[in-house]
């Protein structure tokens, strides 16, 4: 070995932070694979790296014994003697066996372990990185796609994005630019792996993170999200400073936050509700945009009954049920949806009659009823939708 090679080694430690002592023990075993290779041997060997003067030289490790059996493994006491006068049985004896042409062999070998150690060195500095972004956002490059993926490129590292973590409502092309949500880091042998999501209910954490600085700063806490990627999300915010409207942070001014948001969700509906610890009000939060006329829960069960006016029944349970899905999943508790006629018929609003006053229910078609107005004399009207109709 080359004062050259020894010179690479040192200055590899400074610039790949690989130790000096690694790399030389990884050579040390690549040397002695090497010698039993390519000259047949079988035998115990041992490989001595002189630093200084740049020199490898190999030693067979050999047992001292009375009867050679196995010249390869053991020496005679005579023959040890004669190598060193204080040798004795069961001493091990190392005779120095470094072929002739063995320079040319280690110089390969060496540059084979060097190359591998800096290339697991690389990953693993990789690795070290990305496993810290785990359940973060990053911005990355399309690069190419298949059947199964879609490659993007993360700067160091190319990530996966699996079929299945794709939004049904986007058409990835190269070169695109897309922000994902980074949901496994593996230590794989080809290097680090790294799979990413556009579906992960994470990414509308990240970005609501990343666009409402309250968020970021926990004045405004988001307590659960609920998400059907590429159609709707619902969201639960609350802050613990009453004076905060933590709704209102998120959505923005005239929601310009939002629609941020919405924008790189290529149009993703995101309703936006306050958490609430009383399931009674997060129930009836939950199911917005519906209006709720009574929730009663079942503690036992951790279910609701929810009672809607008969004209948001359609608008509670949404299309193909997945308003009154969201809300179940945001808020933890089963909910089971009825129209106020139904939940009449159950006998679920007997003891509602005050309660009753927001819902006209003479005309529960109409979404106006029981709304309260007040005339040009400040007098109190309550609006009857067959008139506004008619106006």
């Amino acid at each position: 070995m080359s004062s050259d090679l020894v010179e690479a080694i040192t200055a590899l430690e400074k610039d790949k932070g690989i130790s000096k002592e690694v790399l030389l023990e990884a050579l040390e075993a690549a040397l002695i694979s090497a010698y039993k290779r390519n000259f047949d041997q079988a035998q115990n060997v041992r490989v001595d790296i002189d630093e200084g003067l740049g020199q490898i030289k190999v030693y067979a490790r050999k047992e001292v014994v009375e009867s050679v059996e196995n010249k390869n493994l053991q020496v005679s006491l005579e023959q040890a003697k004669s190598l060193n006068p204080h040798y004795q049985l069961g001493d091990t004896v190392e005779i120095e066996v470094t072929p002739r042409n063995f320079g040319r062999i280690a110089a390969q070998t060496a540059k084979q372990v060097v190359t591998q150690r800096v290339r697991e060195a690389e990953r693993g500095v990789i690795f070290s990185e990305f496993i810290d972004r785990e359940d973060d956002i990053m911005t990355g490059i399309v690069q190419r796609l298949d059947h199964r993926f879609i490659y993007v490129d993360l700067g160091r590292v190319e990530a996966l994005l699996p079929q299945s973590e794709q939004m049904p409502n986007e058409t990835y092309r190269p070169h695109d630019r897309i922000k994902v949500y980074i949901t496994k880091v593996e230590n794989a042998k080809k290097g680090p792996m790294i799979t990413v999501s556009r579906t992960h209910p994470g990414l509308l954490k990240r970005l609501f993170e990343l666009e409402v600085p309250e968020i970021f700063d926990g004045t405004v806490e988001i307590k659960s999200i609920s998400r059907e990627a590429g159609d709707r999300s619902k969201i639960a915010v609350y802050a613990e400073d009453p004076t905060v409207d933590a709704v209102g942070a998120c959505v923005g001014q005239k929601g310009a936050r939002v629609q941020t948001i919405v924008n790189e969700l290529k149009g993703e509906k995101i309703d936006i509700v306050l958490w609430s610890e009383d399931p009674v009000t997060y129930v009836a939060n939950a199911l917005s945009p519906s209006k709720v006329v009574k929730v009663i829960v079942h503690e036992e069960e951790k279910a609701t009954t929810v009672v809607v006016p008969d004209y948001q029944l359609s608008l509670a349970i949404g299309k193909k049920g997945q308003n009154a899905r969201l809300a179940a999943k945001l808020t933890g508790w089963k909910i089971d949806i009825k129209s106020e006629t139904e939940a009449e018929e159950a006998g679920l609003l007997e003891d509602l009659a005050d309660e009753k006053a927001d819902v006209d229910p003479e005309h529960p078609e109409s979404e106006a009823a029981g709304q309260e107005t007040k005339n040009d004399d400040g007098e109190t009207l309550t609006e009857d939708p067959s008139e506004t109709e008619d106006k």
